[in-house]
């Protein structure tokens, strides 16, 4: 018998699964429906890690995440490939404009060194725009991107020498269940009895949570990421356009840009999306005019899914109906950049009853039942 068996070797499940080994908890059983670990939403991701939030509690999340990144070789092992590049979010809209500025007010109470930039300023950061429009920007330089594949396999790694299995090509197919309890999982390579159950997912969370009878409102979304050819352009910050989406940072001598396409319906489809690469040039050639001459290097796209909640945010903790299943899935994006905590919290969420080091009930699945405090403004 397995004491915590973890649905998804992704770099969620794997942060749990080391967090879990970290703290002696080493009977653990990863399984992954695909043939690699860290192969879905992690190694599609866009990889961006911020402070720049609107929550408190993703804010926290943020806090303590990307403070383990900054030491991820010396404590894990592994590579997290942090680069600290900061966030430029450039604003133009007055309502947004008020809500940033309330926004960094709470992030520099919780520590972050976030702070309001001018349009000249945003300029300076950026001579390459057009920000004429802009009623101003916010800035921490703390933020920047990362290497999703390093940070779950580095984590993947550390948890394998502490004692914990992994199995791949190993599909949940469903569960057994007594009474408020499952007493065991069901895959494509045998049944495996456990004490605790972790939904980590990603995007595939709702279809696990419904074999349990249990409806966990994470639904799959594509989003296309594109590469343009080499630009010479000095150094400059991941930088969001906040009235389109369109967001762009650099990526060696190349650029990798994006934006959402809200009216895509969630699906499976991972083939890149051409129709909406034309809109997204559009939408940052407006705002960066280089960008109509820039070319694109189609093999070097890709595209992945999000994993969405209806309010942008996890969910996290033991689901109310079942008294050893812990959901920890729905990220809307942000799983990437607060893997570190969501598998600290679990880890405690498993060993000591509840998740103390920060306060996770405003994310709890319970919270679609009440009103909602965990209001996310910042969602691009």
């Amino acid at each position: 018998m397995a004491s915590v068996v973890i649905a998804g070797a992704g770099i969620i499940g794997s942060s749990i699964a080391y967090h879990l080994s970290a703290r002696g908890c080493r009977d653990v059983v990863v399984v992954e429906k695909n043939g690699a670990e860290a192969s879905g939403s992690t190694a599609r991701s866009a990889a961006g890690v911020r402070h720049q939030f609107a929550a408190e509690v993703n804010i926290r999340l943020s806090i303590y995440s990307i403070e383990r990144l900054k030491h991820f070789e010396e404590e894990v092992g592994g590579f997290s490939g942090l680069k600290q590049i900061g966030y430029l979010l450039l604003v133009s809209g007055p309502e947004t404009w008020s809500q940033y500025r309330r926004n960094v007010a709470l992030q520099r109470s919780l520590g972050v060194r976030s702070r309001l930039l001018t349009p000249a300023e945003a300029a300076d950061l950026l001579p390459a725009g057009r920000f004429e429009d802009l009623l101003g920007a916010t800035f921490c330089p703390d933020d920047g991107h990362c290497d999703p594949h390093g940070i779950a396999t580095g984590y993947l790694n550390a948890a394998r020498r502490a004692g914990v299995e992994v199995r791949r090509s190993t599909r949940v197919t469903g569960f057994q269940r007594s009474g408020r309890r499952l007493t065991a999982v069901e895959t494509t390579n045998g049944t495996i009895a456990c004490e605790t159950v972790i939904n980590a997912a990603g995007p595939w969370a709702g279809q696990v949570a419904a074999l349990a009878g249990l409806r966990v409102p994470v639904l799959p979304y594509r989003r296309c990421v594109y590469m343009t050819e080499d630009v010479r352009l000095p150094p400059f910050p991941f930088v969001i356009d906040t009235a389109t989406g369109f967001y762009m940072r650099p990526e060696g001598g190349k650029l990798l840009i994006g934006a959402t396409n809200e009216a895509e319906p969630p699906g499976e489809n991972l083939a890149v999306d051409w129709e909406w690469l034309e809109r997204v040039l559009e939408m940052g050639a407006r705002r960066f005019p280089f960008l109509a001459r820039t070319g694109i290097v189609r093999r070097n796209c890709w595209a992945g899914l999000y994993e969405v909640t209806p309010d942008d945010c996890p969910i996290l903790g033991r689901h109310p109906e079942l008294d050893n299943y812990i959901d920890a899935s729905g990220f809307s994006g942000h799983g990437v950049m607060h893997a570190p905590a969501a598998g600290m919290l679990m880890a405690e969420e498993v060993l000591d009853g509840r998740a103390r080091t920060i306060n996770i009930d405003d994310l709890r699945i319970t919270r679609f039942a009440e009103a909602c405090q965990a209001v996310e403004t910042n969602v691009y």
